[in-house]
């Protein structure tokens, strides 16, 4: 678990999938805790073929096999995979309903007690997207986080997110999830967006909680 949340581990994402009992587990845990607009598909291997307008094939995992497969495929193919995925993704969610689980997670709604601080606690070391949500947070706070980076086809990627609880020095806790669908807007500026996010919340919060604060 650790790899798969503190460095976004594909290969860590599906061995910790099987070991629950694998994709029907995992929808089942999102209905019965009522979360929401969240889809998951079959495991990161078959999706991201399926992106890439493949179907997964042991032989992919040796080497560079998935990518010659996929360079292999006549660009209209991928494209027409690609823009279907973008316009309706099949493993997916909605931001509100990422807040809303994230926040249910910390009122500690959706595991134990030690599962829920032991989850955290990870998420507050991962090593992704240093200068996404993390990019805004200012002394004294914290951020237990999750990036996620979808696949590119050209210039344009199918999806740049940051989700996370962003906890303020008094224990106050927000929820916050910055995703971006489909998307050619230069690295940069998606950073800065996702700094501000964060920065906004910080402001928000201080004027409201501290305000003799001069901003």
């Amino acid at each position: 678990m650790f790899q798969a949340l503190t460095k976004s581990d594909n290969t860590c994402n599906d061995k910790l999938m099987r070991s629950v009992g694998g994709p029907e587990a995992v929808r089942s845990m999102i209905r019965n805790k009522g979360l929401g607009a969240i889809r998951f598909y079959e495991g990161e291997r078959s999706l991201q073929s399926r992106i890439a307008g493949l179907t997964w094939s042991p032989s992919y995992s040796i080497g560079n096999a998935f990518y010659e497969a996929r360079n292999a495929l006549p660009m209209a193919i991928r494209k027409a995979a690609f823009d279907r995925y973008v316009e309706d993704p099949y493993d997916g969610a909605s931001a509100n309903a990422i807040v809303d689980a994230l926040a249910a997670l910390k009122r500690g709604e959706l595991l134990s007690p030690s599962s829920t601080a032991r989850l955290l606690t990870i998420m507050s070391q991962t090593s992704t997207g240093k200068n996404r949500l993390r990019g805004g947070l200012k002394p004294g706070w914290s951020l237990s986080h999750k990036t996620g980076t979808g696949q590119i086809l050209g210039s344009t990627q199918a999806g740049y997110n940051d989700i996370g609880i962003l906890t303020a020095p008094d224990g106050r806790s927000y929820s916050v999830a910055v995703m971006i669908k489909k998307t050619s807007v230069p690295l940069p500026v998606r950073m800065t967006l996702m700094n501000n996010v964060v920065r906004a919340t910080i402001v928000q919060h201080e004027m409201r909680y501290s305000p003799s604060i001069t901003l």
